[in-house]
């Protein structure tokens, strides 16, 4: 029987290449997300920590201890510690460190890896006693020795083009400084060889920006060859400060950061998967109906096999090691590719302001296996209940009938099961629109819902395609002969039909439930984007871990075109009845004119020190109104005190969910004085690049600070749904590749079934042309049928779906995207006339006296 799989996959092998196509794509995602996988931890760890291989402990401070003197530095990583850890037994050497992050601008003022706190590393030069910091070696120049001096690797003087003796803008957190460039370096550091930028101080500066004057932020021991790393860090820990400093093995370190690898790994993963389960799933159709076809034209042979002494096993196993061959040939074509996309994932999701480390492709067993193990299974799993329908046929039954017609009892229980499937799905997810509520729970029932509408289409489809293609019909009558012959040959078979569009179909809603979301969600984001801001620019910080310089709302005020420049601090939270909420603190005699309020009662005009506003939303949880008085608590504040409610507004993101006076905030602020935003209102509204420019000037061209209209806040909000964009399209491209496959499959095996009638129709008269146009005509049709029914459940789907996203989003509502759905529309068709293509051209070379003559 292995013997006759053989002869059987070599037999149709032209055939059987566009499934092993399908099950390569799904193979080759699943292998590409796992190679990537692999490779981006491999990357993420070289580029996100440090070297551990020669680092036996390292010493780093403790948060402060509650109730410990403001004035108390905040560590105690002095000199004196380090010559006291020199003379710890097992020590080999003590390096002492002073390491923060500062970004730099480029020399055409643009911000270097802008954002990302491990990648705009900075660092003291710290000479030994030979004058020089073996970390980073001198290639060019000399060291910084004072305060205005500063030094760079060499990647990040090529990425900035800067050159010795320039002038270099950066900033740490606050105001913008302005150094000289003395020296290059180079670095072992895997975080800056994999990208990041580097810059060096000298001591003195580093130890002043990023710790305290005399102080380190860590220090690093290597050990003596035989010598613990455990032991060493208990022996450490015994000559350190008590509750101020604790030693941590390089091991406990690395396993850390192995936990932190996963976490920023994970997320990369996810897209790729989606696009395996879906070709898998998709391609899984395109498998059951090239057996289910095969079978079919093979009829007469199953039955001589059983004739002759095969069981029904043994007919079994011949098709299912077909099955294998073909899984085994799409699992190494599916690996190589998978090689391939792990390869250009990184430039794929990559952004000009999120870089992903590069790395060697890194494989490992996990690849391997899961081609083999997804390739082979999916395809004799698809395989599997054609190869069970063929072998309970008997052989006599075969011997007569070259095709089996379902019974009546059999279209019956499809139905019911169709439609009780179809009443659950559609029940569960009518069920939850009225919940406008997000959670998780309420989420994976939507989910649950949508696939079983999904099973139930793909169940009811046989019975669908009747009527709908009949319906249809009408419009491909209008081409005469040939529009009929079309309608009656996807008629002929409709279980056949609906295997094929199937595929179409699926992707066809999954593309339409997620733009009619998407473009929903992208609307109700541009509304919330600019809701409540009344300001024509928003000044803010890149990171949530910086501020702007407290100053630069004067400089802004000052500038030519500006009206009214509001400075907000926003990086405390307002804790009150055991929950968070932000809060924003406001100058109450600017803020009316740079954010717009609607207020239900009260008013900004008694905002002040112990006088507060909230949001309608706090305002109904905590049972507040105008007047109230409350207990609450503001930022580092440990003391609760009580508030006085002066106004409740209507839910404001640009307010948040508290206003109070920025005095009062900034003084409980983590850092006193700190300013997050500015909003700016310009003189009539007016915007243009001469006004951005001028407000960028006005904060110092910082590299932590952004300057956006209103326009590209909204723009920045939407942008949020780029992974959804990129998913849809994605997915209707997996859609779009396998749709045209299975079609084509389809019809090259219905044109070698239908020899003897396509030789019967050229021979009283249809010429070439007009077989051409019925072999396109049936592709399109079939196409249609699995597009109609494919937007008829995405649509529905997003519908139900979207009432969930209206309880998070007050401004979300439903919003078709007429072009996307149009151009689903189209490219559906087209794929329909496209896979049409080689058939038609095949059935219209027929010779009429071959094709009538053929057994």
């Amino acid at each position: 029987m292995l013997r006759t799989a053989l002869r059987n996959v070599l037999a149709h092998k032209a055939r059987l290449v566009m499934t092993v196509l399908a099950v390569c794509l799904g193979v080759a995602f699943v292998c590409g997300t796992l190679v990537f996988a692999d490779s981006s931890a491999a990357a993420y760890r070289a580029a996100a920590s440090k070297n551990y291989a020669d680092i036996a402990v390292t010493v780093t401070p403790k948060d402060s201890p509650a109730g410990s003197a403001a004035d108390q530095p905040a560590t105690v990583l002095d000199d004196a510690l380090v010559r006291k850890l020199t003379d710890v037994p097992g020590v080999a050497a003590v390096r002492p460190s002073v390491d923060g992050s500062a970004t730099l601008n480029a020399a055409d003022a643009t911000p270097l890896r802008a954002g990302k706190a491990w990648a705009n590393l900075a660092a003291a030069y710290v000479p030994g006693a030979d004058g020089k910091d073996s970390r980073f070696p001198l290639v060019k120049g000399h060291a910084p020795r004072n305060g205005d001096e500063l030094a760079v690797d060499s990647g990040t003087a090529a990425a900035g083009k800067f050159s010795v003796g320039d002038e270099v803008t950066l900033a740490t957190d606050g105001p913008v400084m302005t150094k000289r460039l003395v020296g290059i370096v180079t670095t072992q550091d895997t975080r800056v060889t994999a990208g990041g930028t580097l810059a060096l101080f000298d001591k003195a500066t580093a130890q002043q920006l990023f710790a305290s004057p005399g102080l380190y932020t860590s220090i690093d021991l290597s050990a003596t060859p035989g010598t613990d790393q455990f032991k060493l860090s208990e022996r450490v820990t015994a000559v350190l400060p008590a509750e101020r400093a604790e030693a941590t093995s390089g091991a406990a370190q690395a396993t850390q950061q192995a936990t932190y690898l996963d976490t920023l790994t994970r997320g990369h993963r996810k897209m790729p998967m989606i696009f395996a389960g879906v070709s898998l799933f998709i391609g899984s159709f395109l498998i059951v109906n090239t057996f289910t076809m095969l079978v079919s034209r093979r009829t007469r042979e199953i039955a001589l096999l059983r004739a002759i002494g095969s069981s029904r096993r043994q007919v079994v196993r011949s098709l299912l090691w077909e099955a294998v061959l073909l899984g085994l040939a799409a699992s190494a074509a599916g690996f190589l590719l998978g090689l391939g996309i792990a390869s250009v994932l990184p430039d794929i999701l990559s952004t000009s302001q999120d870089q992903l480390p590069r790395g060697p492709l890194v494989i490992g067993p996990r690849p391997v296996v899961a081609a083999l193990g997804v390739g082979v299974g999916v395809t004799v799993l698809a395989a599997w209940l054609p190869s069970r329908k063929a072998a309970k046929v008997a052989p006599i039954e075969a011997l007569r009938a070259s095709e089996q017609p379902p019974t009546a009892t059999a279209s019956r229980v499809r139905g019911v099961a169709g439609l009780v499937l179809l009443a659950l799905g559609a029940g569960l997810l009518v069920s939850l629109t009225g919940a406008k509520d997000a959670s998780v729970e309420n989420l994976q029932n939507a989910m649950f819902g949508c696939a079983l509408l999904v099973v139930a289409m793909i169940v009811l489809a046989p019975l669908l395609a009747a009527p709908v293609i009949r319906l249809s019909g009408r419009l491909t009558g209008r081409f005469g002969i040939t529009g009929h012959l079309a309608r009656e040959n996807a008629l002929r078979d409709p279980r056949r039909t609906a295997a094929t569009a199937s595929a179409l179909m699926i992707s066809t809603a999954l593309v339409a439930g997620l733009a009619v979301i998407g473009n929903s969600t992208g609307q109700a984001l541009d509304r919330q984007a600019a809701a409540g801001l009344g300001a024509d620019y928003v000044i803010s910080s890149r990171t949530t871990m910086t501020s702007i310089d407290p100053a630069a709302e004067k400089r802004v005020a000052g500038t030519p075109g500006v009206k009214t420049a509001a400075a907000v601090a926003d990086s405390v939270v307002f804790t009150v009845g055991g929950g968070v909420r932000d809060i924003s603190g406001v100058d109450p005699r600017t803020v009316n004119d740079v954010m717009e309020f609607d207020f239900v009662s009260g008013s900004l005009d008694d905002l002040g020190p112990g006088r507060i506003a909230v949001s309608s939303t706090l305002a109904r949880a905590q049972h507040l109104s105008t007047g109230s008085r409350l207990d609450a608590r503001i930022g580092r504040n440990q003391e609760p005190r009580q508030y006085t409610v002066v106004g409740v507004y209507q839910d404001n993101p640009t307010a948040r969910d508290v206003l109070g006076d920025r005095t009062e905030v900034q003084q409980n602020s983590f850092k006193p004085g700190s300013v997050q935003r500015i909003l700016v209102r310009t003189d009539g509204g007016a915007v243009s690049q001469t006004t951005e420019n001028r407000l960028r000037t006005a904060v110092g061209n910082s590299p932590l600070v952004q300057v956006n209209n209103r326009k590209e806040l909204v723009r920045e909000a939407a942008g949020s749904l780029g992974d959804l964009l990129t998913l849809m399209y994605g997915l209707l491209a997996i859609g779009t590749v396998i749709s045209l496959l299975g079609i084509v499959n389809t019809l090259a095996m219905s044109v070698s079934e239908r020899t003897r009638e396509i030789g019967v129709l050229r021979a009283i008269g249809m010429d070439r042309a007009g077989i051409r146009r019925m072999i396109r005509l049936e592709s399109v049709t079939v196409a249609a049928f699995g597009t109609l029914l494919g937007l008829a459940g995405g649509l529905f789907g997003a519908w139900t779906v979207g009432a969930l996203a209206n309880g998070a989003m007050a401004q979300y509502s439903l919003a078709l995207p007429w072009g996307t759905l149009l151009l689903v529309c189209l490219v559906s068709l087209t794929i329909g006339a496209i896979a049409a293509a080689v058939p038609a051209r095949r059935a219209a070379a027929l010779s009429p006296l071959e094709a009538v003559a053929e057994a």
